[in-house]
């Protein structure tokens, strides 16, 4: 049989069949439990509103926070990297698209050479009767190419290509994920800090209150002078506090702008005004720790970049076999510009290419070593990202129930301190009880708030994570192109 009746049997055997040398994929396991050792604390919260887990901190009755999220969520400068990361993604899918394809060109030049008689080429030229060293030449060629993927490699490549651009999808809607609950954390600790700081400047001012009745019954000898110089050391301790507060305060709110895409200071009149704590929604889509596998766009992107680290072990195994190339040209040539174009000038050729690495095998081994080392170490990472994916939800119920118990708690010792005040002012009103009694009331039912403002805030934090953790605030089927399946190929 001819050589090239060979070639083409090959080659529409292999194409038909759709071979490609390498590894299939395979969907990679990982250890996961039922269900979630917080889940049935969390879905039993009391006087809890259920919160849609596609827009989850619309579920914390903030007007406000919902604005925010959604300013930042269309200006937030790491959502452009994400993006621009898709397109580079898609761009590398373009190229390996384009290598599967047969490729062409056209090509022309126009030349005049002047020859030296110093050469021995010139010698022999110049001894010619009527030799002119001045040459003209003229040529255009239209020229074409196609590399036969008979063995897979290419299709490995664009293999991988795919998977890789599925991942930078992914990473856009991790990032906005991210980007979300980062908004609602930082909003809620300013929140946090401007109830502490109104708390600790009443603080203040009830100990300076006190100071001065210390101060008025020492000058009378009705009180030592240890408890004056006591109250006034108590007094410098929470005038301290106010700064640091202060501090965090503007920390908090220069960090909300710059996750805004703000210079720092934009939105600080906006948020000038103290509110309310947010309180955290009821988390009633928790499902099971399979389910992150789909729900968390993270885990998405982790589980395509595996699928491309194996199909680069394709990629490089391919390069034991031989590449095949079919060439073309047409085109014509001459030393007259006027008879470019003409029957004699014209020109054609056909190329069978062959290119085969056969002694370069220990670099080929080399090579498949590598990309199979890599495809080992995306493994090791996508399973450990899955492990770390449910400590996160864990971690995030736990501290949910049991801040939301301690801020409970604290507000029923507040209630008891509040009744106590009242009986304290009360006693003194009926001169059974000092006006130091009443004061030292107020600073035990200050201390108090803020240590219930404190576990309040924690508790709505602990949610944020908890909605972020479970990949709340996107519905995959509404997102086909990220999804574990990937897009067609």
């Amino acid at each position: 049989m001819p050589p090239f009746r060979i070639l083409a049997l090959v080659v529409s055997t292999s194409l038909v069949a759709g071979c490609a040398v390498g590894p299939d994929y395979q969907q990679a396991d990982a250890p996961l439990a039922d269900r979630y050792l917080g889940q049935a604390a969390v879905e039993q919260r009391p006087d809890a509103k259920p919160a849609n887990f596609a827009l989850w901190w619309e579920g914390f009755g903030d007007p406000l926070l919902s604005s925010l999220v959604a300013k930042a969520l269309e200006q937030n400068l790491d959502m452009a990297q994400a993006q621009a990361r898709v397109s580079q993604a898609r761009a590398g899918l373009g190229a390996a698209n384009a290598a599967l394809l047969p490729s062409g060109s056209i090509n022309g030049q126009a030349a005049r050479a002047y020859q030296s008689v110093e050469t021995p080429l010139g010698q022999v030229l110049d001894s010619t009767p009527g030799y002119d060293r001045y040459g003209n030449s003229y040529e255009a060629n239209l020229e074409a190419s196609w590399e036969l993927d008979v063995f897979g490699g290419l299709r490995r490549g664009r293999e991988a290509a795919v998977a890789e651009y599925q991942a930078s999808e992914a990473g856009v809607v991790a990032t906005r994920l991210a980007i979300a609950a980062q908004t609602a954390d930082v909003y809620t600790a300013i929140r946090g800090l401007q109830a502490r700081l109104e708390i600790a400047e009443r603080q203040v001012k009830t100990q300076e209150d006190l100071l001065d009745k210390v101060r008025l019954l020492h000058s009378r000898g009705l009180a030592a002078e240890f408890q004056m110089h006591q109250t006034e050391g108590e007094l410098s301790q929470v005038r301290a506090s106010v700064p640091v507060l202060q501090a965090g305060l503007d920390a908090a709110m220069n960090a909300l702008d710059v996750v805004l895409g703000a210079p720092p200071g934009t939105h600080r009149d906006e948020l000038s005004a103290a509110s309310a704590i947010p309180r955290a929604p009821q988390i009633s889509e928790t499902g099971s720790p399979a389910d992150l596998l789909r729900r968390r766009p993270d885990l998405i992107a982790a589980e395509r970049q595996l699928k491309a680290a194996n199909a680069r072990i394709g990629v490089a195994i391919s390069e034991y076999y031989p590449k095949f190339s079919l060439g073309a040209l047409i085109g014509s040539a001459t030393t007259s510009g006027g008879n470019l174009f003409s029957s004699g000038a014209s020109q054609s050729a056909g190329v069978l290419g062959l290119r085969w690495r056969l002694f370069d095998f220990g670099r080929i081994n080399a090579q498949i070593d590598q990309a199979k080392g890599q495809e080992a170490e995306v493994l090791a990472s996508y399973r450990l990202s899955v492990l770390r994916a449910t400590e996160d939800v864990e971690n995030a119920f736990s501290a949910l129930v049991n801040r939301e118990a301690q801020a409970s708690t604290l507000m029923e010792g507040e209630t008891s301190l509040t009744r106590a005040r009242q009986s304290s002012f009360i006693a003194y009103q009926n001169g059974t009880a000092s006006l130091i009694d009443v004061l030292n009331a107020d600073e035990t039912l200050l201390q108090a708030s803020d240590a219930r403002a404190q576990a309040q805030t924690e508790s709505a934090r602990a949610a944020i994570a908890a909605f972020r953790a479970l990949g709340g605030g996107w519905q995959p089927q509404a997102h086909p192109e990220v999804t574990a399946s990937g897009v067609s190929d």
